[in-house]
């Protein structure tokens, strides 16, 4: 979106304090070490001062910064550049997106929202919508208060259909953004227990899912997972219509004919058509399927979802399958985990056809709140039910689920952290075995999986604390 520095001033209810008013940004970011062309860098607090980077910022290419502190300067700006102050950044970068959303009153907006599946859905939808429409989506993760402002700001002017996964953690969260946004669409995967700490449990996640259906105008539309058991009470909160996706032979659009190959790659019936689908795991026959209608309803013909999402591709460290050259197959799926999401990576473990063993890396599950302890316990049984061969739970969380997965045919280790998991698999990975990771993004398991494909197996040996 092109905008001066006058304009961005105004927009925001601040004043270019230093420089060329007239100065023009077409990009928007908040880190100064990866700004494109004619930047407008926004300086935020968070745990480094983005103040502090400005003079970067100017040095990487930005023409504009966003600032709520003024600081005097060494040199003086070079000409076309300008700062504007404001109040806050983020709340000022809120007001911006929000002119620039309501300036586009054409515009067809989607908000994806849900405990699971969100970048996953909105990936599928906005690849699907992109064949008929002119498109633009969240770049990976970008679902907060300070990612979907730029999100808005990096469109460009003739776009049609603005894809926005929503995050939420708080109460309160996803109605902020829907004042931003301004959603004609609303999608919610499901209800479960992420961020259950700070909503207050099921209940609390259902209420700030809510929160996206109310947003939405008469004229809109709301899709739903048909099979969630929050669905039903979804719908009568919704501002728009509704319409349900689903297994179950209620649902408004049927999912039947569900398949899952060798390799985890799901394929189903829907509206008559087959979806094939590259992203791994059958808990992504839901997302794709929600893509898939809401692609419909925006118009674009059946057999070109079809051709679409056949060739989508997802968002690193989602059950990403790679083999290292010794023969140890690894599903990275570190990206991050909740209740629902940790069952669907073990009952992925467990549908792939390995020639040795299965073993599971699975870490703390964050902000489940009085909700953990049981979550865990119920991620280690199901380890066990599936009968993985040997689990290793790292950081406390990890250590509960490994003691949950305990018995019979199933070892079980523990590990403080990612380097001491890589140690223990070290020791104990052998050609032929597949070894599935997962955690919350805190403990950093990616580097676990790393470390896996390109470290050496060297067969099973004795050690490690075992979790009893």
């Amino acid at each position: 979106m092109r905008l001066t520095a006058a304009e961005l001033a105004g927009r925001a209810g601040g004043v270019v304090v230093e420089g060329d008013g007239d100065a023009v940004c077409t990009s928007y970011g908040f880190d100064s070490r990866a700004l494109g062309p004619h930047a407008c860098f926004v300086a935020v607090r968070g745990h480094r001062d983005g103040h502090d980077f400005v003079d970067d910022a100017f040095h990487a290419g930005a023409v504009v910064a966003l600032v709520s502190e003024h600081r005097p300067r060494a040199h003086p700006l070079a000409s076309g550049r300008a700062v504007v102050q404001v109040d806050d950044t983020i709340g000022a970068l809120a007001r911006i997106a929000r002119s620039v959303r309501l300036d586009h009153g054409d515009l067809q907006v989607v908000g994806v929202a849900g405990s699971t599946g969100k970048t996953s859905t909105k990936d599928l939808l906005a690849a699907a919508v992109a064949t008929s429409r002119r498109t633009h989506a969240n770049p990976e993760s970008f679902n907060n208060e300070l990612g979907l402002p730029l999100t808005i700001l990096s469109m460009e002017p003739v776009t049609e259909v603005l894809v926005t996964e929503m995050g939420e953690r708080f109460p309160g969260d996803l109605t902020a953004l829907c004042a931003i946004a301004r959603p004609t669409v609303g999608v919610v995967t499901n209800v479960g227990l992420a961020h259950a700490e700070h909503l207050g449990g099921p209940e609390g996640v259902a209420s700030a899912m809510a929160e996206l259906l109310a947003a939405l105008p008469p004229s809109g539309l709301a899709v739903l997972w048909a099979d969630d058991p929050w669905t039903a009470w979804l719908r009568d909160r919704s501002g728009a219509p509704v319409v349900t996706v689903g297994l179950h032979p209620s649902a408004d659009e049927v999912v039947t004919g569900v398949r899952v190959d060798a390799h985890l790659r799901p394929s189903f019936e829907l509206a008559g058509t087959t979806i094939e689908v590259p992203i791994r795991g059958a808990h992504q026959v839901a997302n794709a399927a929600l893509a898939a209608v809401v692609a419909l309803r925006l118009g674009v013909a059946p057999d070109v979802v079809a051709v679409a999402l056949r060739a989508a591709s997802s968002a690193r460290w989602r059950l990403e399958i790679d083999a290292s050259e010794h023969g140890v197959t690894v599903l990275n799926d570190s990206y991050n985990a909740n209740p629902a999401s940790m069952e669907a990576a073990l009952r992925a473990l467990a549908h792939l056809r390995v020639d040795g063993r299965r073993v599971a890396v699975l870490g703390d599950m964050r902000e489940l709140g009085e909700h953990s302890d049981e979550a865990h316990d119920r991620i280690g049984w199901l380890a066990r039910e599936l009968a993985v061969d040997l689990v290793v739970g790292v950081g406390d969380g990890g250590a509960r689920i490994a003691r949950g997965a305990d018995g019979p045919g199933v070892d079980v280790l523990t590990a403080g952290d990612a380097e001491e998991a890589l140690a223990l698999l070290r020791g104990r990975v052998a050609r032929g075995d597949a070894v599935l990771v997962k955690a919350s993004r805190a403990l950093r398991l990616d580097a676990v999986a790393a470390g896996l494909l390109s470290g050496e197996p060297t067969g099973i040996s004795p050690g490690g604390s075992v979790a009893r």
